[in-house]
């Protein structure tokens, strides 16, 4: 494959991908997904605040 082919493969992908989350952003589906992500994201930062907590608990033990 040469270099010119290469880039109409490339243009045509990133085409594809752009025509993509333009109907993504504009579709119905995006305010359920984006409601799942942000439950995603703090049960997450609730887990890693537990384990922060835990870890500051364990080392002033460890100190005192």
């Amino acid at each position: 494959m040469n270099n010119s082919s290469k880039a109409v493969v490339s243009f045509i992908v990133g085409a594809a991908v752009g025509v993509a989350v333009g109907y993504f952003l504009n579709s119905d589906k995006k305010d359920e997904l984006v409601g799942k992500l942000r439950y995603q994201a703090d049960k997450l930062k609730d887990k890693w605040k537990k384990k922060k907590d835990q870890f500051e608990d364990a080392l002033e033990n460890e100190l005192a």
